[in-house]
């Protein structure tokens, strides 16, 4: 096997909690007392574009949200969206660290609409060691399609044999496999450290060699 030299992280559900998943969407009808079923059917209609960056969470929301008037303001429900956003600091800390040594490029792979990306980059100091954001938004793709990898990897000068996908999601994790990529279906910082190690990937977690 030869030695990894490039890992890309997944955000939502390996580095901090899902951004605008169904959870977070569930949460927001019952605070701001939404239409789930019309909520629901503006939202799929419009994440495509908002993921792959050709509308931004304001057009997203005219459309999803504020087609017609509301006893909220935009900026109180934007606020909210950007509210469900907690970070994982274990998994956080284990990127930092492979990072750190300066052994291996470092990057994210995600599906994420630009204004909360950015948020989620700089509210979790992802931006102080992360090389590159290989998000959908910019590569104007979104996992699973397999042209998201291909492109990824061509930016990075990846080669697939020597990088990792880590991410939650299975579904995002075959067509990763199908290049060549070697894969980690996350589920926690524990696991993650076991699978990083099988793969030889080698650094310093406070002080201590993993």
């Amino acid at each position: 096997m030869k030695p990894v030299r490039h890992l890309f992280f997944d955000i939502g559900g390996v580095l901090a909690t899902n951004g605008w998943d169904r959870e977070q969407r569930k949460l927001a009808v019952e605070k701001f007392d939404l239409d789930a079923v019309e909520f629901q059917t503006r939202h799929e209609e419009m994440v495509g574009p908002l993921e792959q960056g050709q509308i931004s969470l304001d057009e997203y929301l005219d459309i999803a949200v504020f087609y017609e008037p509301r006893r909220f303001g935009k900026d109180e429900f934007r606020d909210f969206i950007f509210a469900q956003s907690k970070p994982f600091a274990e998994t956080i800390e284990i990127a930092r660290a492979v990072a750190d040594g300066c052994k291996y490029w470092v990057m994210t792979m995600n599906n994420e609409g630009e204004d909360l990306n950015k948020h989620r980059i700089c509210t979790f100091g992802l931006d102080e060691f992360f090389d590159a954001f290989l998000s959908s938004c910019w590569l104007g793709l979104r996992k699973p399609a397999q042209k998201f990898y291909a492109r990824a990897l061509g930016i990075s000068e990846a080669r697939p044999r020597e990088s990792v996908l880590i991410d939650d999601r299975p579904q995002n994790l075959a067509p990763a496999r199908a290049l060549g990529m070697h894969t980690i279906h996350y589920q926690s910082a524990a696991q993650l450290l076991t699978e990083l190690d099988a793969l030889g990937v080698k650094f310093n977690l406070k002080g201590n060699s993993a």
